[in-house]
């Protein structure tokens, strides 16, 4: 009976298939934290990329602009109101991007900081206009420490003449 015992703790069949396993199991986490880690990145660059998007549409569109307001999120000839912007930049967002928070603002400045003419409502031609935009990206593997991160993006430039 000892023999039987030490000939059968002896082999080692089951060890390549457990050991086989582990190692998928890491490589293939590693692979989807990659994924999701390049995921982020990408959502981080549209952000950014999407609050100067927005401040382009708002300061070619100043007071002196002669189109009128959206009929849909397709039409560009529009007035630069607060929310034509935030359906431009809402238009600009691949699938899978998540909710897009658009938060245009004119801080009734001028760049060198005086009031002058400037309004907080509304593109006053040589006056600052901002856009925030934000994004709620959510992990797709479990493994990373928080479940979900905010990525902000800010623009801000004068209303062109």
């Amino acid at each position: 009976m000892r023999r039987r015992l030490r000939k059968i703790a002896g082999e080692e069949r089951g060890d390549s298939m457990v050991e086989f396993a582990l190692s998928t199991i890491v490589l293939f986490s590693a692979i989807f934290g990659i994924l999701d880690c390049s995921r982020a990145l990408f959502v981080y660059h549209f952000v950014s990329y999407a609050a100067q998007e927005g401040t382009r549409y708002a300061i070619v569109r100043g007071s002196a602009f002669s189109g009128t307001s959206c009929a849909t999120t397709s039409t560009l000839a529009c007035d630069a109101t607060s929310a034509n912007i935030t359906s431009y930049v809402q238009g600009l967002a691949p699938p899978g991007t998540g909710t897009v928070t658009v938060t245009p603002s004119w801080p009734g400045t001028q760049p060198n900081g005086s009031a002058g003419s400037c309004t907080t409502t509304g593109s006053v031609d040589g006056c600052l206009v901002k856009v925030k935009v934000s994004v709620n990206f959510k992990f797709i593997l479990g493994l990373m420490p928080t479940s979900q991160m905010t990525f902000n993006g800010t623009s801000e430039n004068v209303v062109q003449k």
